[in-house]
């Protein structure tokens, strides 16, 4: 797959995915106990979600810092959002567990940012320039 030099916009998008990413990891991993019972969720489910988050935040952030990028990396990380969004909804349609209104609205809020964070960068990815590879002699 091809290089791109990451648009000032891509590079925005990608740290503030990394920001929200770290943010809510933060949030889960630390806070697991004290918003299990408002949510409805079970402290590991949240606790892992969280942990999950903070290497994804860390590789987004490096990704922010690059001026190119493979093509393919920012494939992965639209699909990997994609794949959460997903994710999201299945757990309240699913039954699996018994989220609180606020439980499910925490679900769908933050599926909704991860949506808007996805099309922002979709947008940048738009906006990057391709490097052509040196021609072969």
């Amino acid at each position: 797959m091809s290089t791109i030099r990451s648009s000032r916009f891509l590079r925005n998008a990608l740290a503030l995915d990394a920001a929200a990413c770290a943010g809510m990891g933060l949030l889960l991993a630390g806070g697991a106990d004290a918003l299990a019972a408002p949510l409805g969720f079970p402290v590991g489910f949240l606790r892992g979600a969280g942990l999950v988050l903070l290497p994804c935040a860390a590789l987004l952030a490096w990704f922010a810092s690059r001026e190119t990028l493979a093509r393919w990396a920012v494939h992965l990380v639209v699909g990997v959002n994609l794949l959460w969004i997903a994710d999201s909804v299945v757990i309240l349609l699913t039954g699996w567990f018994a989220p609180s209104s606020l439980g499910i609205a925490f679900v769908l809020g933050q599926a909704l940012a991860v949506a808007i964070v996805t099309e922002l960068e979709i947008i940048g990815l738009k906006r990057s320039a391709e490097i052509q590879p040196p021609l072969q002699a």
